[in-house]
């Protein structure tokens, strides 16, 4: 009996599947099925009824489920206080809204490398809600989003916050100081997702004063900017994303009468034992924001 077993175990039981598990744990779905054969034969045991769609634990299943959280706690508490980081390895998957792609990410990266040098990422980078669901649905091991996830067993932490300002191509001739919401009704605005909190809130601001506004929204940073180089429309984006661009003179900022709310970023993921290094990370990644926070002021 290993570690490795006892967590493909833990995981079947919480996913109900041992193709999800695979895909968890980078193991092929034979692996899988050989590691829990094994740990069956070992106890003399059948863990799993297997009859339907989905990995059910039997009697025996359910039993063995307490000792292996307790024994998985344990192992994490171990690797915490003996191990050294540069033994420590594995693939953890981040993923991060497109605003932490532009900013915090490059930085957190030198930081995960410097400290886990064994420890491989891949990276998803996605919206924030889309970002909760696979959280949910254990597809990433930490997500840096707006937003929280309430779900069982994940834990969401503040991270940082950008302050949003208008801005704009001189081609619009946006004169005006500070621009009215009605005047600002009058051009399109090219924003964040749909769903998202930026969207949600200018639609509010807008539909008071004017019904035919034209709100144009995207996934991708990318493209907002585009869009508001080639004078499409206005948008509200964290000063940090459109630096290049204030400084060339492609975009200046709008005095608007109104203001977008902060986006607020949170850092989520599982508390399900044997996440230590998941964990590490995101302390990791809070003590970074903490640090350089310190350091501006």
């Amino acid at each position: 009996m290993n570690i490795r077993s006892l967590e493909t175990f833990y995981w079947i039981a919480k996913l109900g599947s041992f193709r999800a598990t695979g895909e968890k744990l980078y193991a092929s779905q034979p692996t899988i099925s050989a590691r829990i054969s094994g740990l069956e034969d070992e106890l003399g045991v059948k863990l799993f009824d297997r009859s339907g769609r989905s990995a059910v634990l039997t009697t025996k299943g359910r039993e063995l489920l307490v000792y292996a959280e307790k024994i998985l706690e344990l192992h994490q508490e171990l690797l915490e206080k003996v191990a050294d980081p540069d033994s420590i390895h594995g693939t953890i998957r981040l993923g991060v809204a497109e605003t932490i792609a532009y900013t915090w990410l490059p930085r957190l990266i030198e930081r995960i490398n410097e400290t886990y040098p064994a420890i491989n990422l891949e990276l998803d980078v996605d919206i924030s809600v889309s970002l909760a669901e696979k959280l949910i649905r254990r597809e990433i091991d930490i997500a840096f989003l707006i937003g929280e996830v309430r779900h069982e067993n994940f834990v969401t932490k503040p991270f940082c916050s950008y302050s949003l300002t208008w801005v704009a191509s001189e081609k619009l001739m946006l004169h005006e100081k500070p621009l009215s919401v009605s005047a600002l009704a009058q051009v399109p605005i090219i924003t964040y997702p749909r769903m998202s909190e930026p969207h949600i809130y200018i639609r509010s601001l807008i539909n008071p004063v004017s019904r035919s506004i034209q709100i144009h929204s995207s996934s991708s940073l990318s493209t907002i900017i585009r869009m508001t180089v080639d004078g499409v429309g206005v948008s509200a984006l964290p000063s940090e994303i459109v630096t290049s661009e204030l400084e060339s003179g492609k975009l200046r900022e709008l005095q608007v009468e109104a203001n977008v709310p902060d986006l607020v970023f949170n850092v989520a993921y599982t508390t399900a034992p044997g996440g230590y290094i998941v964990r590490a990370i995101a302390d990791l990644a809070l003590n970074l924001v903490s640090s350089e926070s310190r350091e501006s002021r």
